[in-house]
């Protein structure tokens, strides 16, 4: 989890102002950092909003707030990625009408829980990932309006 604040668990990943250019700088080998500049692009260019450092080592693009019946609220980008070293990771919402059509359209790609791992940007169609990306921002829109 993360640290608490106002008596609330907040969540471990907060947006910061660390550069996005410095962080991709970084990314080893080239191939990998040439595919986060690639996907970062087009990320941008769907949501709309220029990329913003979560943690660490998360790429995030637009926000949203959340709250679940739980109690539990927090903010988090409404797609992102993230070069690790074994593969690049996307974070994009499932649980949209077209999703799981989209999914087995988009290539040689593993997936997780709300994630796409993606060994080369040259394994997937950029296409399909483009739709990916663009219906899961509009099903989030719709789930929390800014």
């Amino acid at each position: 989890m993360g640290t608490t604040v106002e008596g609330r668990v907040a969540n471990k990943t907060q947006a910061t102002d660390a550069s996005v250019d410095s962080f991709f700088d970084k990314i080893e080998p080239q191939a990998r950092r040439d595919d986060a500049k690639a996907v970062a692009a087009l990320m941008a260019r769907c949501a709309g909003a220029p990329p913003r450092m979560w943690g660490s080592s998360i790429v995030g693009f637009d926000s949203y707030h959340y709250r679940y019946e739980s109690g539990r609220e927090g903010d988090a980008p409404r797609i992102g990625l993230s070069p690790r070293k074994a593969a690049l990771v996307l974070y994009i919402m499932g649980g949209f009408p077209r999703y799981e059509a989209l999914l087995s359209k988009l290539g040689k790609v593993t997936t997780g829980k709300a994630c796409i791992y993606i060994k080369k940007l040259s394994d997937v169609d950029l296409a399909v990932l483009e739709k990916l990306i663009t219906e899961s921002l509009a099903y989030l829109r719709k789930l929390y309006p800014a």
